[in-house]
């Protein structure tokens, strides 16, 4: 993979350091490890699902840690000598941590473990303060009343 260089655009904004830092440090970290795999999906505009493929780990072998802006996932190897002589090791039994890295607001809703796959459900929530409102020209709204019946006699 061949990195960008991120310098020229520093140079020219104000406010930004944050984001690519972000990018810098995700190019890093996907140029190793890609265990366990894992999706990410849009359920709707303000709920994700994050989905790892944890085979043979159970639930007290994963530690889930959500701080701001950072959700951390770790499963701890288990050291289990198998029953009987393994003649071939397909199947991963090694620790791992997968790092997301989480927009502004978005928590952490819940967990499951279910069939090897760990299911964690995210939802964004915007505080009131932080949505967008309509602002009122002049302290007027801009729908006006159209007189109708008899207010439309008298009006006139």
């Amino acid at each position: 993979m061949s990195r960008f260089d991120l310098t020229p655009y520093r140079r020219s904004t104000v406010g930004f350091d944050r984001l690519f830092d972000l990018l810098e440090n995700q190019a890093r970290l996907n140029s190793g490890d890609n265990y366990p795999p894992f999706n990410i999906e849009r359920r709707s505009e303000d709920r994700y699902r994050i989905t790892l493929a944890v085979a043979g780990f159970r639930p007290e072998d994963i530690d889930i840690t959500a701080q701001q802006n950072l959700l951390v996932i770790q499963g701890k190897r288990r050291d289990e000598a198998p029953a009987g002589e393994l003649l071939h090791v397909g199947i991963a039994n090694r620790g791992f941590e997968r790092r997301f890295e989480l927009a502004d607001y978005v928590r952490v809703e819940s967990a499951d473990l279910a069939d090897g796959l760990l299911t964690i459900e995210l939802l964004r929530e915007v505080p009131e303060a932080m949505k967008p409102k309509k602002i009122a020209v002049n302290g007027q709204t801009r729908l006006k009343a159209v007189p109708t019946g008899d207010d439309a006699v008298d009006a006139a």
